[in-house]
């Protein structure tokens, strides 16, 4: 308790890095079904990787990956019909930060779409890494 009381500067320290480490874990950004853009760039070359950007119709013209489809994530529950002939290949789910992307690979999950991936950082980081965005 001595010690505590003494280097409580230090504690409060450990306490919130400790934290911030498990919301990172607890939120999901990347893990298991998230892909750098390096990862997704092969995706798409490799594997025909379907993109998905699921970025309001204003937000998608002014810069998407290249063949990317816009479905806006309040639109995808009742839209996950049309990407289902694609079931057997990857889909890259992709938004502005990788948070609503994320959100939207639970929908295509449930929907029965297990090759689904979140573009972690979003279009954010892609232009970031400096790869191709298309506007329009």
């Amino acid at each position: 308790m001595e010690f505590i009381k003494q280097n409580v500067f230090l504690v409060v320290i450990t306490v919130v890095s400790g934290a911030m480490l498990i919301a990172e874990f607890m939120r999901g950004r990347g893990g298991a079904s998230g892909v750098t853009p390096v990862e997704a760039t092969l995706l798409i070359n490799r594997e025909n990787a379907i993109v998905v950007d699921v970025r309001e119709a204003d937000e998608f013209a002014s810069g998407h990956l290249p063949n990317a489809r816009n479905i806006p994530l309040g639109e995808l529950a009742k839209r996950a019909g049309e990407l289902a002939k694609f079931k057997n290949k990857p889909i890259i789910l992709v938004c502005q930060s990788g948070a609503r992307s994320n959100s939207a690979l639970g929908t295509l999950k449930a929907a029965g779409i297990e090759k689904a991936y979140n573009l972690s950082g979003g279009i954010a980081l892609w232009r970031k890494d400096n790869h191709p965005v298309v506007k329009g």
